[in-house]
C-alpha cells in the first residue's frame, strides 16, 4: 500500500513515527512521513518519503522565561486561541501534503481530528496511532490533568470533557478543511462518533507495562507496546561521550527535551550543582532550554537537535549530532541530541520531563527515573513510573524554582543511583518491554487493512 503516516509537534510527538514507517516498509508498504521541516533529515535517513506539514509549534512557544504549558480544561483563553491557530495552519497543510495516491492514512493524535475528514474525502481508510490513552475510562482521569485520580465516575466526566475540548479547538479547521474537500459540514464531535460509532481499530503506542488496558474500553481499542523512534543498526555514540564513559562510573543524565525554553542558565547552574552534591559524574543534553556548563551565549531559538537542522554538518543518514565543546570540569558533559536507545542504557539513573517516549525511553534502559514533569501528559507518565517503582517521586517543575530545589533535585539523584529497589524493579520493567513489538502490531493490522 501507498501509506501516509501524518504527526505534528515535538520531537517526542513525531520521531516514534520513523520507527512504524521503516517497520512498514520492510512489510513492502510505499511510506511517506509528513511532519515539520525540522524533522526531515531523520525521516529521510529513516528511508521514508518527506511531505512538509507548517506550524513548527518551535516558532510559537511561550516568551523566554514564560511556563511552557499545553491547552487543557483549565489552560486560559490565550493559550486556546494559541492553540486553535496552531490547528487552523495544521489543516491546510495536511491537505496540501496528502498525495491524491494515497491508499491509507496513519494518524497521530495532533493530526486524527483532521486526517479523519482527508480519509472521508479520499474515501480511503484510516487508522489512528495515540502515543497517548485519550478515550474515557474509569480507571485514570484524562492525562492532561495532572495524573490525580477523581474516582471512576469522576474520571469518566472528565474524559469526555477533555474530548470536547479537543473538538472545541478543532472547530474551526474542520470547518474550513471540509469546505476545501467539498464535505458537507460536519462538526468534529459528529466524526468523532461517527469513528467510535464504526468501532475501527486504534493502536496505542505505549506498554501495558505502564498503563493496563481499561476494562471499561471497547472492542478494537488496543494498546501494542511502544513504537521506537528509527535510528541507523550501527549508529554509534560520537566519541567524545564514549571518551567520557569510558573515563570514570556511569552518569546521570539531565534533560528537558522540548520544554523549559529561555531558562537554560538557571537550570545549568542547578543541575550542576545538584549533581556535584550528589557526587555523581553527569551529562547535560541541551534541548530547547539550552542546558550548558558553559555562559549561555548560544540562543534559546537554536535547534535542540541539530542532527535534524537543515544546516546541521552531520550526515543525514546518522542522526547523532555533534557534541557541543562544553565543558565546566572532567565529570559533566553538554551534549545535543543523541539516540536514547544507545545512550540512556550506559546512565545510572536519567533526570527528564517525562513526555511519553522519554518516560519510556528510561524505563526500556533499565536504569531508575527522576521525574521532573512540566506540563500536559507529562506528570501522568511521572506518576506512573513512580507507581510501578522505577522512578522516585516526581518533583514538578515549578519546585525547581523554590529555594530547597537544588538539595530537592540531589536527595532525589542520590536516591535514584543508590536504591537497589528501584535499580532492581526499573531492570524488571525492562524486560517485559523487550519481549513487546509494538511496530510489528501496526504492520499487522495494516496487513489485515490491505486484504
Amino acid at each position: 500500500m501507498k501509506i501516509l503516516i501524518t504527526a505534528a509537534g515535538s520531537y517526542g510527538d513525531v520521531a516514534p513515527y520513523t520507527g512504524v514507517g521503516a517497520r512498514l516498509q520492510e512489510a513492502g508498504h510505499e511510506v511517506v512521513l509528513a511532519t515539520h521541516d525540522t524533522y526531515a533529515p531523520l525521516v529521510r535517513a529513516a528511508g521514508l518519503g518527506f511531505r512538509r506539514l507548517p506550524a513548527d509549534p518551535r516558532t510559537a512557544r511561550p516568551a523566554d522565561g514564560a511556563p511552557e504549558k499545553s491547552p487543557s480544561p483549565g489552560g486560559n483563553r490565550a493559550l486556546m486561541r494559541q492553540a486553535a491557530a496552531f490547528i487552523h495552519q495544521l489543516g491546510g497543510g495536511l491537505a496540501e501534503a496528502t498525495p491524491q495516491d494515497t491508499e491509507l492514512l496513519l494518524l497521530s493524535a495532533t493530526t486524527a481530528p483532521l486526517g479523519r475528514h482527508l480519509a472521508e474525502a479520499m474515501d480511503i481508510p484510516c487508522l489512528d496511532l495515540p502515543l497517548v490513552p485519550n478515550a474515557p475510562t474509569g480507571d485514570f482521569a484524562p492525562v492532561t490533568s495532572g495524573g490525580r485520580s477523581l474516582g471512576r465516575w469522576g474520571n469518566r466526566t472528565a474524559g469526555r470533557l477533555a474530548l470536547r475540548v479537543v473538538d472545541r479547538l478543532y472547530a474551526g479547521a474542520t470547518r474550513d478543511l471540509r469546505a476545501r474537500l467539498g464535505l458537507p459540514p460536519a462538526s468534529p464531535r459528529t466524526v468523532r462518533r461517527r469513528a467510535e460509532a464504526a468501532d475501527r481499530p486504534v493502536l496505542h503506542g505505549f506498554s501495558e507495562v505502564l498503563v493496563p488496558r481499561p476494562a471499561d474500553w471497547r472492542p478494537g481499542l488496543d494498546i501494542v507496546g511502544n513504537w521506537w523512534p528509527w535510528h541507523a543498526p550501527d549508529a554509534q555514540l560520537p566519541a567524545q561521550v564514549e571518551d567520557f564513559l569510558s573515563a570514570g562510573p556511569p552518569p546521570v543524565f539531565i534533560g528537558f527535551g522540548s520544554m523549559a525554553s529561555g531558562e537554560g542558565e538557571r537550570l545549568s547552574d542547578l543541575a550542576v550543582r545538584a549533581l556535584r552534591r550528589a557526587k555523581v559524574r553527569g551529562i547535560l543534553q541541551s534541548g530547547w532550554a539550552n542546558l550548558s556548563t558553559q555562559p549561555h551565549t548560544q540562543s534559546p531559538d537554536s535547534p535542540h537537535d541539530s542532527y535534524n537542522s537543515p544546516t546541521s554538518p552531520t550526515s543525514p543518514t546518522s542522526p547523532i549530532s555533534p557534541i557541543s565543546p562544553n565543558f565546566n570540569d572532567s565529570d559533566i558533559l553538554t551534549i545535543g541530541e543523541v539516540p536514547h536507545a544507545l545512550l540512556y542504557p550506559r546512565m545510572s539513573a536519567v533526570v527528564h520531563h517525562c513526555g511519553a517516549g522519554t518516560a519510556a525511553a528510561g524505563l526500556r534502559a533499565g536504569v531508575p527515573t527522576v521525574p521532573v514533569p512540566v506540563t500536559a501528559d507529562q506528570p501522568f507518565w511521572a506518576a506512573r513510573l513512580a507507581s510501578v517503582g522505577a522512578a522516585t517521586a516526581p518533583i514538578p517543575f515549578k519546585a525547581l524554582a523554590s529555594e530547597d530545589a537544588m538539595p530537592l533535585l540531589a536527595e532525589a539523584i542520590i536516591r535514584a543511583t543508590i536504591e537497589p529497589a528501584l535499580r532492581r524493579r526499573a531492570a524488571d520493567a525492562a524486560h517485559r518491554l523487550a519481549s513487546e513489538d509494538g511496530s510489528g502490531a501496526v504492520a499487522k493490522t495494516v496487513d489485515r487493512l490491505s486484504a
